[in-house]
């Protein structure tokens, strides 16, 4: 839990089911936890040029696709941290779970011979995405 001295911000007293182990609004009236927002920048910004990159060298769609999954989870986890809300919690969490599923298909990629789709994993891992989202 966080500390107990923590502020009143922007975005209300936390509904989010756990906080972490910076103090509230210590920093920013806006941010709820300013260091583990700031952060993910990590996790934005090199997995946007890494796309740009794979876009214009014209690589496979997977490597976008995963590049733009990290971007994902980086944003996801930016607004839970900059607002400790359980609907941006979720938005933190499940892109997270998604990326994995998109990684998982990724590496299955790189040890295929033939140009194919495999739909059975793709199924797999849909439904086990599709799953975990209604849970």
């Amino acid at each position: 839990m966080a500390p107990a001295a923590d502020r009143e911000g922007y975005w209300g007293p936390p509904t989010s089911t756990l906080e972490w182990c910076e103090e509230n609004y210590a920093v920013s009236y806006y941010i709820a936890e300013f260091w583990n927002t700031v952060s993910n920048l990590i996790f934005i910004l090199p997995p946007i040029y890494g796309a740009i990159q794979t876009y214009k060298d014209g690589l496979e769609k997977r490597y976008l696709a995963a590049y733009l999954c990290l971007t994902a989870v980086g944003l996801g986890s930016w607004c839970f941290h900059m607002t400790l809300k359980y609907e941006m919690q979720l938005l933190d969490e499940l892109p997270m779970i998604y990326s994995c599923c998109v990684f998982v298909y990724c590496l299955y990629e790189c040890f295929k011979y033939k140009n194919t789709v495999n739909y059975p994993l793709l199924f797999l891992l849909i439904t086990y995405s599709f799953v975990v989202s209604i849970v």
